[in-house]
């Protein structure tokens, strides 16, 4: 019975560690120690899943969530501690604008929120995960610029997709 839920329970982990990133400071060891392991409970837990053959609505929506959660701390995290320029900011607005009308139109198509598990998502958060460890190394301007121009356009697809039903 306990094979059926480890795949949820790993994802939880990534919430825990998410939120216990709260209390961390930005880039110190406990924050990055935190910030590793909700990246690897990210890679593992949906081939946790597939291989126990626990795959569920439940598990994709909990995954969703986790990623969420994970975005949203990071964001109260880093941003007060970069340096940031102006457009940047407003990029990630469009982008949030963006995936937001994703979830209306998912909600207001099918009665539910839909997760969208693309290529381009999946390429989104591996780049997204990899951000706060390049800092220091790539000038933030480049590597968010380069995320951003990703993450739009999986935002723009998953709305595609979402709206013609091939999601």
């Amino acid at each position: 019975m306990m094979k059926r839920h480890i795949a949820n329970i790993i994802t939880v982990i990534r919430i825990i560690c998410s939120l216990l990133l709260l209390a961390c400071d930005a880039f110190s060891l406990p924050f990055y120690v935190l910030y590793l392991i909700a990246g690897f409970t990210d890679m593992i837990d949906g081939t946790v899943a597939r291989k126990t053959g626990s795959e569920s609505e439940l598990g994709a929506r909990l995954d969703t969530a986790a990623d969420f959660v994970l975005i949203v701390v990071c964001l109260k995290k880093l941003l007060p501690v970069l340096s940031i320029e102006g457009w940047i900011l407003i990029w990630i607005c469009v982008i949030a604008i963006i995936k937001a009308i994703n979830i209306i139109s998912g909600i207001i198509m099918y009665k539910r929120i839909i997760t969208v598990h693309s290529l381009m998502n999946k390429i989104t958060g591996a780049l997204l995960f990899v951000f706060p460890l390049t800092i220091g190394f790539i000038e933030i301007r480049y590597s968010v610029a380069v995320l951003c121009a990703v993450a739009t356009f999986a935002a723009i697809k998953e709305g595609h997709e979402i709206r013609t039903g091939k999601y």
